[in-house]
């Protein structure tokens, strides 16, 4: 039985670290490091699950290339179950090159890739059975799977009986409800940033965004805030605002929001109650970004549990 089954994106990230400008035509900008890492929605929340101490499955899909055999060797390295890892010959990995500035915030260059041909029919549902909890990460960035496709796994998901979670990526096509909108009503939990929320919902406030998606049939709203931490709503109405631990300086932001989502899910998953839930997430969070990359600054369940007693949110 797995513990979580993640749904959605693998990236091979190529990081550049610092760039503050982009060099003209031509140009050379020399930079401190330049390194190839593990990324994407779902394949960073896998192998943050698995150092958290989970049982953590994938579903998805590689090419048959260099970075689809580094991912797929970095899933096993971190203790993920890659059955559902779906390998194809005739298309490129997803991949980003992320330039990385001295504040830790990130730029990125995107290549879809195999994201774009993950379908329906590349799901295991024989995993997904076997599994407590399934996560889609990474939609608005799998064009051959997001809207009603997407709705269609969730949906068969509850009918198993499985807790569902999705959490969303950026949409460059602008069409934000209009294509998560299927899945809402098949949702226990859904895990956007404020940013994509606020898109989403067409609202400004933490809460009365919540209060659009709950209307719509989701069953738990958390609100990734950023350095202001998370805003929690349930369809009962408890709420929480819950700070994080902003007096650590960020290195490198990537794969803050995936961490932050696998932490909450590991919490929800050990039965503990929301708050803790989310103070456990930004811990996880924070240390995420205090690493260059997305999974190198993650650490174990209880580094992550001692890492709190000795430090306060604010």
């Amino acid at each position: 039985m797995f513990d979580i089954t993640c749904v959605g994106i693998l990236v091979a990230d190529t990081i550049a670290k610092v760039v503050d400008k982009i060099p003209g035509k031509g140009k050379l900008l020399p930079v401190d490091s330049i390194s190839l890492n593990s990324g994407g929605c779902a394949s960073t929340a896998a192998i943050t699950l698995a150092k958290l101490g989970l049982n953590a499955a994938l579903i998805g899909k590689v090419g048959k290339d260099g970075f689809g055999e580094f991912l797929k060797k970095t899933l096993e390295a971190g203790g993920v179950n890659t059955d559902g890892l779906v390998e194809k010959e005739g298309i490129n990995t997803s991949s980003s090159i992320v330039l990385s500035d001295s504040s830790g915030e990130r730029t990125f260059l995107h290549c879809y890739g195999s994201n774009a041909d993950f379908v329906y029919d590349d799901v295991n549902f024989d995993i997904i059975r076997n599994s407590k909890i399934v996560f889609i990460a990474g939609t608005y960035l799998m064009p051959g799977f997001d809207g009603i496709h997407c709705s269609r796994v969730v949906r068969r998901a509850k009918e198993m009986g499985i807790y569902t979670a999705l959490d969303t990526a950026w949409d460059a096509s602008g069409r934000w409800m209009e294509i998560i909108e299927p899945s809402l009503p098949y949702l226990d939990l859904f895990m956007p940033s404020y940013d994509e929320a606020r898109l989403i919902a067409g609202k400004d406030e933490p809460e009365e965004i919540a209060d659009v998606f709950l209307s719509k049939g989701v069953k738990l709203m958390v609100i990734k805030l950023g350095k202001d931490g998370c805003f929690i709503k349930n369809h009962n109405g408890e709420k929480h605002t819950v700070p994080t631990y902003s007096k650590f300086k960020a290195i490198d932001t990537t794969g803050a929001g995936d961490s932050f989502a696998a932490g909450f899910l590991a919490g929800l998953s050990m039965g503990w109650d929301l708050l803790k839930c989310g103070k456990f997430a930004n811990a996880v969070g924070t240390n995420c970004v205090m690493s260059i990359g997305a999974i190198n600054g993650v650490k174990t369940m209880q580094e992550v549990l001692d890492f709190m007693r000795v430090n306060d949110a604010r």
